[in-house]
């Protein structure tokens, strides 16, 4: 097993601080016209808010390897049922985070893993916003919600 070197909290140019001493990364799965979010615990960063399954990143690990790596620690998926499409870093200067876009097959199956989660849940893409968000996916996803148009419409 490969040493984790990634936890700890890094103080980034924007003045905000970030989890991840290499940046972090997450996954965006959609299928459909739904994509994946996790209900995260009270006592994590930013709890009791909706946001996409992701954590920091190892020194070793690509940005796919950690936002899939991150996906099966905290929703239990297999990775075999994904198709990475698109990536999206939202750079903050000295710190980094990567949603890595996956369309996920029908067969692919999620739930809460470890006590980091209250529910992981199938949402329709219109209603992602009547939901409590983490502040950074809420900021992100505009942009990422035009993506998900932009990759998966037909047409």
């Amino acid at each position: 097993m490969v040493a984790r070197d990634g936890d700890g909290w890094v103080q980034c140019d924007c003045g905000a601080k970030h989890w991840g001493l290499h940046g972090a990364a997450g996954v965006l799965l959609v299928r459909g016209d739904q994509i994946l979010l996790q209900h995260r615990a009270p006592w994590v960063h930013n709890g009791d808010t909706w946001g996409i399954p992701g954590g920091a990143r190892d020194s070793h690990e690509s940005t796919i390897e950690c936002a899939f790596r991150e996906a099966v620690e905290e929703t239990g998926i297999q990775t075999n049922y994904l198709t990475p499409l698109h990536t999206f870093t939202d750079n903050h200067g000295g710190w980094r985070y990567d949603t890595v876009i996956a369309q996920a097959s029908d067969a692919l199956v999620a739930h809460e893993v470890n006590d980091e989660s209250h529910e992981v849940r199938w949402v329709d893409i219109e209603k992602v916003v009547e939901l409590p968000l983490h502040p950074s996916f809420a900021r992100s996803w505009p942009t990422l919600q035009k993506l998900l148009d932009d990759l998966v419409s037909p047409g």
